[in-house]
């Protein structure tokens, strides 16, 4: 529409505008486009316009794209991961994941798997190739929310397991041998393959080679190997060759050979060889002997004739063999060496033998010891010291085969007044560097001193061996001590014991019996003395002490021991007994009204203002209803202390009740009694509701809100809520878990969640079923779905007929005044949008033109933009 207008008021002030410009501007026509996304519903504007869309978008890639496995044993796994991550500006879930060769297969992962924008996570693909081949396949991730599906390309190779044969050597040369000898060798056969590796058969060609070692079938686990031993027996002279044959399931060589070759010799020749080349006897006993033996053995081909054999050396002599003596190839003869040692010391010697062979004589070196005993003891001399007339005193003495031969102890005594011997029988034999023990008592019957002597008898050096023995005898005393000296219970409860020790020693040097105990002091008792009882010097005796007090009392006394020569041991006693108290709060509960079936209680505090520990063994209730909770017995409380138990009235009928609770307890004012009343009153169960309708007014599709509701029990008895369900298109719940029970005056908040996925008005209800009067309860629900619109408007106009540099644009919230311009450079289109309006607003603009001396025009018509 094209529409001429009066000039508005000039925005440049005193500033003049050519009368061209200004003429040509009058004609410039403004329209206005109003742009928006959405429904413009209902909404007043311009009559036309055009609108725009704007929305998010879920999207997702996985990573890699292409997944090779290569070459795979058939029947074996591999795996691979795949990343996936959210890519888009939305949240969205994956639902599914699709493979179409069964051989590939998807792990760790739990579908539907819900991904927040910018979130990754893996995927782990296994393949278990079931034959040989190449393996194709395609995996294909699906989501949810408009979100394209990614495809994965997967392949492998499945090849077969196979065993590998490896052979150490592929030929074997045994160089030359002797007819009717045997040489030796090792063959090391190995699997480097991945499966078992089955030797089937071994065969052997060629005179004279042979195989042994292995038996088949043999079965060889990957990577493992097995020896084969081989042989070459020539029975002529000469070369020979031969094959070793080995047939298996390598699918690659089924059979491998190996090239064997030898010489044969037929000349003989004999060898002797000794077994051991030398010998070493040791240490042995100057008297007795040691015999080793030596084996001869021909190891050639020929006999060997033994001229001598003789043997070297103070005590050595040898037997067994009597030259001269023709040994046969392959034959032994043994020869036993003796060494008889006649004097301590080392000694060494050899045997001869001579034989017809080029290396003869051959020498096998002997050596030897000569060992003798030696004796010493510890301790080499003893002092008993002084004995009181019928004590004793023991000593043990060491002895110790310094030498290096058996010591044989023959005889031991002892002589003296008061001494004799114990612990050692002879004969007696002590190994070279063992020992042996015996003991000597003293035991002196009169007073005076009195000295000895042990005689050892043996076959070491310098026997016999003496030790001198010296010890007195003297008159005994008498004393016997208690520790403590004096014992203080302390505070002890009435009823209870309190038990202390005493240790009574005989503390001097004769025996003493202790004929009485007597007590002196009230509530004191003693045990573990039974008289008469004799303490030698030195013992000790354990004497318990109790204190039983039977009320609150102060006690003070003695415990006297009388001993066989008249003296007394006193220890003092001391002791205070103590008396439990108990008081109750309150002393009577009165529990009101309560509703039949249900439970109240009242805590009763237990006090102990008495000076011991207060027991309680009984609490006793009567009355119906009545209870208590809370208290174990026996219960302990010590004095200042307190406990609680609760009381607790639970009425099974209707009406006024009363009942008691009696405690029983070691206080003197025992028993105690708490008094109870209450009153049983009908059962009423009763919902209230914080609201009955719920509206919600317009919310945007695609987002949601939230209204509480509170139930609250205002009956006396527990409201059981079984269900709590909502209806009607977009309408939920939060927190409203059930089955929950209310307590009176209990109340539960649960949200009603209302989330439109269109446009449109939706009613609902909330149905409340519980066990409460007037069940179930309805609340309605209602709400309405709306677009979020944003808007911008485009703007238009004629160009200027005059020369112009651009344009200005202004825009005012009054019509015909208050302007302000919106570009910031000059707009050289003849079109504008403004995009910074606001809903529910009226805009008003107009254009002015601006020449290339800076001259701006008279505003154009103005233009009118109503927001909705």
């Amino acid at each position: 529409m094209r529409t001429r207008g009066t000039a508005k008021a000039d925005r440049m002030g005193a500033r003049q505008r050519p009368a061209s410009l200004r003429q040509k501007l009058e004609f410039v026509l403004l329209s206005a486009v109003l742009l928006g996304t959405g429904i413009l519903g209902g909404c007043a504007g311009l009559a036309t316009g055009t609108k725009t869309t704007t929305t998010g978008q879920a999207a997702f890639q996985v990573s890699p794209t292409s997944v090779s496995f290569g070459k795979v044993n058939v029947g074996k796994q591999a795996t691979q991961t795949i990343a996936v991550s959210n890519t888009g500006t939305l949240p969205f879930s994956i639902t599914q994941a699709t493979i179409s060769n069964p051989q590939f297969s998807l792990t760790g992962v739990t579908l539907p798997m819900a991904m927040a924008t910018g979130q990754s996570g893996n995927f782990t693909v296994a393949v278990t190739p079931s034959a040989t081949g190449s393996l194709t396949g395609t995996l294909t991730v699906q989501g949810d929310n408009g979100a394209a599906p990614a495809v994965v390309n997967l392949s492998a190779t499945a090849v077969a397991s196979a065993p590998q044969i490896s052979l150490s050597s592929n030929s074997v040369q045994f160089g030359t041998v002797s007819d009717g000898s045997t040489g030796n060798a090792t063959l090391l056969i190995s699997n480097n393959g991945n499966a078992d590796l089955t030797i089937s058969l071994i065969s052997v060609s060629g005179t004279g080679f042979g195989v042994n070692g292995i038996t088949t079938p043999k079965t060889i686990s990957a990577g493992q190997s097995v020896s084969a031993g081989l042989t070459f027996q020539p029975t002529v002279a000469g070369g020979a060759s031969g094959t070793l044959s080995i047939t298996s399931n390598d699918p690659v060589n089924p059979t491998m050979t190996v090239a064997l070759a030898g010489t044969g010799s037929t000349t003989a020749a004999g060898q002797l060889q000794a077994n051991p080349t030398s010998l070493s006897f040791g240490s042995v006993g100057v008297g007795s002997n040691s015999t080793k033996t030596v084996v001869f053995s021909n190891t050639g081909t020929a006999a060997i004739q033994i001229s001598t054999i003789s043997v070297s050396g103070t005590g050595f002599s040898a037997n067994g063999i009597t030259a001269p003596l023709i040994l046969n190839p392959a034959a032994t003869a043994t020869l036993n060496v003796v060494f008889a040692p006649t004097a301590g010391g080392s000694a060494s010697g050899s045997v001869t033998v001579t034989t017809d062979q080029l290396h003869s004589p051959m020498t096998i070196s002997l050596t030897g010891i000569g060992a003798v005993p030696g004796l010493s003891i510890t301790p080499t001399s003893f002092v008993f010291g002084s004995l009181v007339d019928g004590q004793t005193k023991s000593q043990t003495f060491t002895l110790t085969n310094t030498g290096s031969a058996s010591l044989t102890i023959s005889q031991v005594s002892v002589s003296g007044t008061g001494y004799s011997l114990s612990g050692l029988t002879t004969p007696s034999t002590i190994a070279a560097g063992a020992t042996a023990t015996f003991g000597v008592l003293f035991a002196p019957t009169t007073v005076g001193s009195f000295s000895g002597t042990i005689t050892i008898a043996s076959n070491a050096p310098g026997s016999p061996l003496t030790v001198a023995l010296s010890g007195s005898g003297t008159a005994g005393t008498v004393s016997l001590s208690a520790n403590p000296t004096s014992l203080a219970f302390g505070s002890v409860n009435a009823g209870t014991t309190s038990s202390k020790s005493v240790t009574l020693t005989n503390s001097g040097t004769a025996n003493v019996t202790i004929s009485q105990v007597t007590v002196s002091a009230k509530d004191v008792t003693t045990s573990g003395v039974s008289t008469p009882v004799t303490l030698t010097p030195g013992q000790t005796q354990t004497l318990t002490v109790a204190f039983k007090p039977t009320a609150a009392e102060t006690v003070s006394g003695n415990v006297t021991l009388t001993n066989s020569v008249g003296g007394n041991t006193v220890i003092a006693v001391s002791g205070t007994g103590l008396q439990a108290g108990i008081s109750l709060t309150p002393s009577s509960a009165g529990f009101g009204s309560v509703v039949v079936g249900a439970a109240n209680s009242q805590t009763i505090k237990i006090g102990n203002p008495g000076t011991a520990v207060l027991t309680i063994t009984q609490a006793n209730v009567t009355g119906s209803g009545f209870g208590t909770t809370g208290l174990a017995l026996p219960l302990s409380i010590n004095p200042g202390a307190t406990s609680t138990f609760n009381a607790q009235y639970q009425p099974s009928v209707t009406g006024a009740a009363s009942g008691s609770i009696t405690i029983v307890s070691n206080a003197g004012t025992s028993p105690s009694t708490v008094s109870l009343t209450g009153t049983g009153v009908a059962a009423t169960q009763i919902l209230s509701f914080s609201t009955n309708a719920l509206n919600f007014g317009n919310v945007t599709t695609g987002s949601s809100s939230t209204l509480p509701v509170t139930v609250t029990n205002t009956g006396n008895s527990n409201v059981q809520i079984s269900q709590i369900a909502a209806s009607g298109t977009g309408y939920s719940l939060s927190g409203a878990g059930v089955p929950v029970t209310l307590t009176p005056s209990q109340s539960l908040t649960f949200s009603v969640i209302f989330g439109p996925a269109a446009t449109g008005s939706f009613p609902g209800s909330v149905t409340v079923t519980s066990n409460a009067t007037g069940s179930p309860a309805t609340i309605t629900l209602s709400g309405s779905g709306v677009v979020t619109v944003t808007h911008s408007v485009s703007l238009s106009w004629t160009a200027s007929t005059s020369t112009v540099n651009g344009y200005n644009v202004y825009r005012s919230l009054t019509s015909g005044t208050g302007y302000t311009k919106l570009n910031g450079g000059l707009v050289s289109a003849v079109t504008y949008t403004d995009s910074t309006v606001a809903n529910g607003t009226t805009y008003y603009y107009v254009t002015t033109a601006v020449d290339a001396s800076g001259n701006e025009s008279t505003n154009s018509n103005e233009a009118v933009a109503a927001i909705p």
